[in-house]
């Protein structure tokens, strides 16, 4: 029988002297312990059955609700963060256990439509609208676990979702896969979205990416995780060669000029980002027409009874699916035919 407590001692025995140490896991709300699961297990099947999770399968990855099956969503590519993520960690001897809980959440906070919806909230938002902050933001006060606002997940878990992108870094080195595991994902899946929707071929990649990472997907991914880990051995930090870190970024500025820019991509962007606007400036007058359930989670929390109109609303409408954004505003803008 494997119980919590060999677990931890495993993990203190056997994990690189860099790894973060589920025994040492800090909450804010501290609990009792768990006699199969460590922590940091906890938090990964918190996140897996919390609601924010499930609605990842509607949103947009890069493109707008595509009619074929095989097209990234948000929770597909999650799945294949986590999947990067965890063999990074399993070869560097990190915690693959935080590692998947960080790769889980770390898109929580995403809206609907993507980074257009993102860019929506962030101006019509007076504060801004960061997803990553969102993703933190879900776990801590919107999801509700056994009656109580948040999930009560370890630091290390909220401090690697909140700091996954950008300039951002996590405390742990598992904070710090999930940002290289992000991104070689999202380039390699977007590269195949792409070739697929007929924006792209292999023949189109720049000549040096492709004799340096190789000419498909699977090989792009695979030689991208064996650089990270072969840079990070023995280190207390977590890198990538310096050629391949420059190509790889060459790689996504390629893809911002071919694809995210693209005129096919972003054709229904004034759509999306309609619907967003409108919804958020109806609601924004009509804030008693949202969910009670919503509400109500608002006075549950001393930290988010300080929550604005304004901030009830976006974390309302960054919490949509395409699916569901594109029905509400239907319903709200869009006349119903009369029947007698």
């Amino acid at each position: 029988m494997i119980t919590r407590k060999i677990q931890e001692e495993f993990e203190i025995k056997y994990l690189s002297q860099f790894a973060s140490k589920s025994k040492f896991a800090k909450r804010e709300i501290e609990e009792e312990k768990d006699y199969f699961r460590t922590s940091y297990q906890r938090d990964r099947d918190r996140i897996i059955h919390s609601k924010s999770f499930r609605r990842l399968k509607h949103k947009t990855q890069v493109y707008i609700s595509p009619e074929k099956d095989h097209y990234r969503t948000r929770l597909t590519h999650t799945l294949e963060v986590a999947q990067i993520a965890r063999t990074i960690s399993r070869a560097l001897g990190l915690n693959e256990d935080l590692t998947e809980a960080i790769a889980l959440g770390h898109d929580l906070g995403h809206t609907p439509f993507g980074h257009m919806g993102e860019d929506a909230l962030s101006v019509l938002n007076p504060k801004g609208f960061k997803h990553y902050e969102q993703s933190a933001r879900i776990v801590k006060f919107l999801e509700i676990s056994k009656g109580k606002p948040g999930l009560n997940l370890t630091m290390d878990v909220v401090d690697g979702i909140e700091n996954h992108t950008g300039e951002n870094r996590a405390n742990t080195l598992e904070g710090k896969v999930i940002k290289f595991a992000d991104r070689i994902a999202y380039i390699n899946h977007d590269i195949d979205d792409s070739i697929r929707a007929g924006i792209l071929s292999e023949e189109n990649l720049p000549n040096d990416i492709r004799e340096t990472f190789g000419n498909s997907p699977s090989e792009r991914i695979n030689s991208m995780v064996v650089n990270v880990i072969n840079a990070s051995m023995d280190s207390n930090d977590i890198q990538m060669g310096k050629e391949e870190y420059k190509l790889m970024l060459e790689l996504r500025k390629f893809m911002f000029q071919e694809v995210y820019f693209n005129p096919i991509v972003k054709a229904d962007e004034d759509k999306a980002k309609e619907i967003i606007e409108r919804l958020y400036l109806y609601y924004l007058k009509n804030i008693d027409k949202l969910p009670t359930e919503h509400l109500k989670i608002y006075r549950m929390s001393d930290k988010l009874q300080e929550s604005t109109k304004e901030d009830i609303v976006t974390d309302y409408i960054a919490g949509m699916t395409d699916t569901f954004a594109i029905h509400e505003y239907k319903e709200i803008f869009i006349p119903k035919q009369w029947h007698i």
